[in-house]
């Protein structure tokens, strides 16, 4: 025993009954506890049903087939939009022609109708000029059959014509056969001052462009005194509504109205009213 052991402050305290008994019931559990987990763990263990899943085998070529499946799909979609632009551009282009056509057909029937009011228009002046012609010629008759006195002459001249004069002939019959054509001077149609006009350029001379004008160019000449190169003219003297060239033999060339063209006439078929003389 230790020298301090009869001090009762240096013992050890002594552990009370009750401490131990719960110290050994916790002890007793925690073996019991473990002896359960190790019967637990070593006794068999009802059998456990196995599944076995079966893998489908893969086809070494099924790559190759699906490539191959994809390069056709968007083959077939290159094809079906190349089909759809060339199928727009078609009906574009049909669009298009129908409406140039369209368009080209109402051009040609405005350029038709065009061209009908401008003869349908040049015929109703040939006929007002045929009609005036008619009254004066009546006119005319009338006055040399009341006892004027004055013959409108035969137009006989003794000479051929000569110099500018024969310019101004030979042109206006190298025109005889061509159209008349309101407005024209020249070279494939003329009216009549266009023809006239034309014809004097020939020997260098510049007239006026309208009838009217014509008329009163130079100096006035006797219907029985004519010479090759006169100018011929119909109505009033500075207002004629007609003219033409006296071309010798008592004949005359003229731009007549489009039914006849430019034809050569006796100055009975159309006795003019007067004429003049610019050469």
């Amino acid at each position: 025993m230790s020298h301090t052991a009869h001090i009762p402050s240096h013992r050890k305290p002594r552990r009370s009954a009750s401490k131990l008994a719960v110290r050994a019931g916790v002890a007793g559990g925690v073996l019991s506890t473990l002896a359960m987990a190790g019967t637990a763990s070593a006794s068999p263990s009802e059998p456990v049903a196995e599944t076995t899943l079966e893998m489908p085998v893969l086809n070494l070529d099924l790559a190759a087939e699906v490539s191959s499946a994809v390069t056709t799909a968007a083959e077939n979609t290159r094809l079906a939009a190349l089909e759809g632009e060339l199928t727009a551009q078609e009906e574009s282009a049909r669009t298009g022609a129908a409406a140039e056509a369209k368009q080209a057909k109402e051009e040609a029937q405005q350029k038709a109708d065009e061209e009908k009011k401008e003869k349908e228009e040049a015929d109703r002046k040939a006929a007002a000029e045929r009609a005036t012609r008619s009254s004066a010629r009546a006119s005319l008759n009338s006055t040399s059959a009341s006892g004027s006195g004055s013959s409108q002459g035969t137009g006989t001249v003794t000479a051929p014509a000569t110099g500018s004069a024969a310019a101004i002939v030979n042109f206006a019959r190298a025109q005889v056969g061509k159209a008349y054509v309101m407005g024209g001077t020249g070279p494939s149609s003329f009216d009549c001052s266009g023809l006239v006009q034309a014809a004097y350029r020939q020997a260098g001379i510049s007239l006026p462009r309208m009838s009217q004008a014509q008329s009163s160019a130079g100096t006035s000449v006797s219907l029985n005194a004519l010479q090759p190169g006169d100018i011929l003219y119909w109505g009033s003297k500075g207002s004629a509504y007609h003219v033409a060239i006296y071309v010798g033999g008592g004949k005359f060339v003229g731009a007549q109205n489009p039914s006849t063209g430019i034809v050569e006439r006796n100055l009975s078929y159309d006795k003019p009213t007067g004429a003049v003389r610019v050469l």
